[in-house]
């Protein structure tokens, strides 16, 4: 494990006594999830999702972003590091004869600057940790929110993900050995943009400290990764996602 993973895994552990003084802020809640059962798009499934959007002080819990610190924080900037989780892929159905890759840490650092609570874009950079096929993810976006009346508030967020000729070659490559396993050509992946996301969602109030969340997203591979052997043969350049939640905000 490298001396800055090391660090990082430090720095947010000795944030317990700090997060424990402070209040929580935010909003907790599960839902369901209609999505590609792997980035390559080969498929649909749904999934039962947990949705967080919660803070203490200056540490946030985020679905999106997982664990964060906002270690340097001045006129709408911050900075620090953050803990996430990277799906993996279970390799059956149009998947036959490729690898399985487990699910993963990333840890890495962000900047941000959000001068207020209904806007912001960001950049997050990290490294993938534990299992097979590590390696290096980016991705960078803006989301702003806007009120739309009787308590309805909407967002749309943009974001581009990049990743690394070992990250890509994770899940969109093929060597020798799956591709006379699975019947997919080989394909050596390399870094670069991965996909485009746009996502439009909504919240609407059901009563008192509840909320109904939706949201709805297309995700267009680019570069390599549309390249890929996997999806032309079985996957989709073009993929959708849909999820529905039931919140409850901490006042």
């Amino acid at each position: 494990m490298s001396r800055i993973t090391v660090a990082l895994i430090a720095a947010l552990t000795c944030l317990s006594a700090r997060v424990m003084a402070d209040g929580i802020t935010g909003e907790v809640g599960s839902g369901l999830s209609y999505q590609p059962r792997d980035p390559s798009g080969t498929g649909y499934e749904t999934r039962p999702v947990p949705y967080l959007d919660l803070g203490w002080g200056d540490v946030s819990l985020g679905t999106d972003d997982g664990m964060t610190w906002d270690a340097l924080s001045v006129s709408g900037f911050s900075a620090g590091p953050f803990v996430n989780y990277l799906p993996g892929r279970t390799s059956n159905g149009e998947l036959q004869g490729l690898r399985d890759v487990p699910g993963r840490g990333v840890l890495g650092g962000f900047v941000q600057y959000a001068p207020a609570d209904f806007w912001r874009v960001f950049a997050f950079v990290g490294q993938a940790v534990g299992g097979r096929g590590g390696g290096v993810l980016a991705r960078v976006g803006g989301e702003a929110g806007y009120p739309l009346g009787g308590g309805v508030i909407g967002s749309n967020n943009l974001t581009a993900h990049f990743a690394d000729a070992r990250q890509n070659q994770t899940f969109f490559g093929v060597d020798g050995d799956e591709a006379r396993s699975s019947g997919i050509a080989p394909y050596n992946a390399s870094g670069g943009l991965q996909n485009v996301t746009l996502t439009q969602s909504f919240e609407f109030p059901l009563a008192l400290n509840w909320s109904l969340l939706s949201s709805a997203s297309w995700i267009r591979l680019m570069g390599h990764a549309a390249d890929s052997s996997i999806v032309k043969a079985v996957g989709d350049r073009s993929q959708g996602e849909v999820q529905v939640a039931l919140a409850y905000t901490f006042d």
